[in-house]
């Protein structure tokens, strides 16, 4: 049988003496598992299924939604093909059904590239890869972007690991994301930001953390505070045992996403995500956090989870 997500690529290292693992897709370069010492670091799903709710892809070359699906460049219409039909978006890139071509795999890496060609709504044509290894601390991940094209290229990136504690439930797991500021929506498309802490925010602030049970939010989140370099989220037991979702400032966003109606294996599931985010949802229209590459340049943007109290 042949896996829907394409090839299935096993990275593998020890961290302190514990097995650490990781599958990718060839599918959306998709983070499928990582387990740490016997434990679900995210949610993962079988070999013979498909991703749920976006699980583990890739969002390129814009993460969320570009509303209507058209965006204007240049005095022009672009009209992007319609995938979110419920909504009428655009959602979630150009290549989340598209598959990568190895260009590296060794015991703890694995390194994928997909171009992306010119096409309805989109007259670019943009080199990526995405490059996930396993180090001392956990999962690293590094993407980039070139133009290869002819003239300058808008770009975003995301992705869509939903953390997870083995099979902890929502009520005994907290949920910390450091962003001080959050956008307001109409109909998942951001409109202007607000404190976390303001009397008229759309979400809760997340700074000190909340129970996950507690939590029905689907938001773009801003201002997030780097220490060292990097803004750090977590998901933990009542132990402290979890884990951290690290992303440095080339992904200055985040979806936090938390659906009580995760489909798993088990039946629905209360889960988390945690979206790094270069640009917040319908950047090709607002423009904010939109990258302009020129002809030749190159983007490049890390993130990773490290299991932490084990």
């Amino acid at each position: 049988m042949r896996a829907p997500t394409g090839q299935q690529f096993t990275i593998s290292s020890t961290i302190d003496g514990k097995h650490l693992h990781a599958t990718i897709t060839e599918v959306a370069a998709g983070l499928r598992e990582l387990v740490y010492d016997g434990v679900d670091l995210v949610e993962p799903f079988g070999e013979g299924a498909r991703p749920a709710k976006a699980q583990g892809i890739v969002l390129a070359p814009w993460g969320g939604r570009v509303a209507g699906g058209d965006w204007q460049h240049e005095g022009t219409t672009q009209r992007l093909a319609i995938s979110e039909r419920d909504k009428g978006n655009a959602s979630h890139g150009l290549l989340r059904f598209a598959p990568y071509r190895v260009l590296e795999h060794t015991e703890s890496k694995v390194v994928l590239q997909a171009t992306i060609h010119p096409q309805t709504g989109w007259p670019f044509l943009l080199d990526t890869t995405v490059a996930y290894e396993l180090t001392d601390d956990g999962l690293l991940v590094t993407h980039e972007a070139t133009n290869v094209g002819t003239e300058r290229a808008p770009w975003a990136c995301g992705t869509h690991p939903y953390l997870a504690v083995g099979d902890t439930p929502a009520d005994e797991l907290t949920f910390t994301v450091p962003a001080a500021r959050v956008f307001h929506a109409e109909a998942l498309i951001p409109t202007e930001e607000t404190l976390v802490d303001a009397m008229d925010a759309p979400a809760p602030d997340l700074r000190g953390g909340r129970r996950l049970s507690e939590l029905d939010i689907d938001q773009n989140y801003a201002g997030l505070e780097f220490v060292g370099g990097v803004a750090t989220s977590s998901l933990l037991d009542a132990s402290g045992r979890g884990a951290e979702l690290w992303q440095d400032s080339a992904f200055p966003y985040a979806v936090v996403f938390t659906p009580k109606d995760f489909p798993t294996a088990s039946g629905p599931k209360h889960v988390a995500a945690i979206e790094p985010m270069s640009a917040p949802a319908n950047a090709l229209n607002s423009g904010t956090g939109l990258v302009w590459l020129e002809p030749g340049e190159t983007w490049v943007g890390h993130w990773g989870i490290d299991p932490v109290g084990f």
